[in-house]
């Protein structure tokens, strides 16, 4: 399943709400609601972030006012976790019986273990 988009600020785990973008010909940090598609040159930030951003010195800052809200799940969103169940759901396949090419021969005796093989010592 598509993870939500996370806060690009470093370190921070929490789910993006808004979306920073500079307007550098007008010297303008503009914090919005989540944009519908990460683009270059902006910043997915999570709604304490996006709160607490502070513009660089003879910038101005255009914030919105309104709530921060999640974005609602996307029809691939819930296409992926329909498949996730139906993974999920499906009963475990069993191996192939393990045989060993040597087992016919008297005395001699190989373990297995993954694609390792184990032979004793000669006598």
């Amino acid at each position: 399943m598509r993870s939500p988009r996370r806060c690009s600020r470093n370190g921070c785990p929490r789910q993006a709400v808004a979306t920073l973008t500079y307007v550098y010909s007008d010297s303008t940090a503009v914090v919005g609601p989540l944009a519908a598609f990460a683009e270059p040159h902006t910043y997915d930030l999570c709604e304490p972030h996006a709160r607490s951003l502070t513009a660089p010195r003879g910038w101005d800052l255009v914030r919105h006012d309104g709530d921060f809200a999640p974005p609602p799940p996307t029809t691939d969103d819930l296409v992926a976790l329909a498949d996730a169940v139906r993974e999920a759901a499906r009963p475990p396949i069993a191996p192939p019986p393990r045989t060993d090419e040597n087992d016919h021969l008297p005395g001699h005796q190989t373990g297995r273990r993954g694609h390792l093989r184990v032979i004793p010592p000669s006598h």
